[in-house]
């Protein structure tokens, strides 16, 4: 049987090095995901959070994506304030929960992880981002907040 692996191996390298690649990257991901201090959470635990924890969301997207519609309350800042630091009126928030949401929930980790070496203590990522939020019909608030 090892025989045969070698043999696909050697005749189809590229492919055996992309599927490599990808396993690798799983693996990292699976890894960063379980040791993150910042944890991926549901729209039910995110309404949880908004509803009876006064947790803060925070918008990573532009400011005419989020002038389009966002959750209700949230502050929009883009992952590069966030990095430099230039949190605002946030600052004084590093208590309460805090939900970092994207447009579909790939883009949110590493801003995550920045609040939480910040110093912000209940730090998470909304999963699916504002996309799954607006594909359950919840509700979005519109203009410049």
């Amino acid at each position: 049987m090892l025989q045969e692996i070698m043999q696909f191996i050697s005749r189809n390298t590229i492919l055996s090095l992309v599927w490599i690649a990808l396993l690798v990257a799983v693996i990292v991901m699976t890894v960063k995901s379980v040791f993150s201090k910042s944890k991926e959470i549901t729209r039910a635990q995110a309404i949880h959070f908004i509803n009876k924890e006064e947790a803060i969301v925070v918008d990573l997207r532009s400011r005419d994506d989020f002038r389009r519609g966002h959750i209700i309350d949230s502050v929009n800042l883009t992952p590069s304030e966030i990095k430099d630091s230039n949190l605002g009126d946030l600052e004084k928030h590093k208590k309460q929960p805090v939900i970092v949401v994207s447009a579909n929930g790939l883009e949110s980790r590493t801003p995550a992880e920045n609040l939480v070496r910040l110093g912000f203590e209940q730090v998470y990522s909304l999963k699916e981002g504002i996309a799954g939020w607006a594909g359950e019909n919840l509700p979005l608030a519109r203009g410049k907040k």
